[in-house]
């Protein structure tokens, strides 16, 4: 089994995460964001992932901080439950409907960090999160994960659907890139030699 905990504090947030790639889509998440929470479990269920996190940060002041910090730690725990990376796919993709909404997500677990999310926000914020921080977790999961994250919603109406769909898109998308590849077995899915 694949696992990883990883224990972030900095002055601004304190996070506690276990991460567990062959999961069940169990979750356990409290960030003090309840529609972050909400966007953290489906993470856990689309990606097949087991996942605890308890968070606290400085929401006084602003979410920014907490929604990052997510994102790094998260990212940490995929780079670290993968280990050396040998034999996954390292790279994955997944189109997901939801009503009126079409999100893609792909993730390419191979080193190089960025992140580029299009999610056609027109709105402050979706349920108690700010919107625009949606953009800030996945390229704090791109920075941890060493990994390239890109999530884009093609159309829709909902700015919850077009959030949802990027989240479910992006777990399932990342489900793929962890999975084991029989054919390649051991082998390091590089020509380069290292990831």
């Amino acid at each position: 089994m694949r696992r990883a905990v990883v224990d972030r504090r900095t002055s601004e947030t304190q996070i506690r995460l276990a991460l567990t790639i062959e999961g069940r889509g169990r979750y356990a998440i409290s960030t003090g964001i309840r529609f972050l929470d909400h966007m953290l479990e489906l993470v856990a269920r689309h990606g097949a992932f087991d996942l605890s996190i308890a968070a606290t940060g400085d929401l006084d002041v602003d979410q920014h901080h907490t929604v990052e910090d997510l994102g790094i730690a998260l990212g940490e725990a995929v780079s670290s439950a993968l280990g050396n990376r040998r034999g996954i796919n390292r790279a994955g993709y997944f189109v997901m409907p939801m009503d009126e909404t079409l999100a893609v997500a792909a993730v390419d677990l191979g080193g190089r960090p960025h992140a580029v999310v299009d999610l056609r926000l027109r709105v402050k914020r979706v349920g108690d999160l700010q919107a625009e921080l949606v953009h800030d977790f996945f390229e704090g999961f791109g920075l941890g994960a060493r990994a390239n994250v890109h999530v884009k919603v093609l159309y829709g109406r909902s700015s919850h659907h077009h959030v949802e769909a990027a989240f479910k898109a992006f777990a399932r998308a990342l489900r793929v890139a962890c999975a084991k590849d029989r054919q390649l077995a051991r082998a390091l899915p590089s020509t380069k030699g290292l990831i």
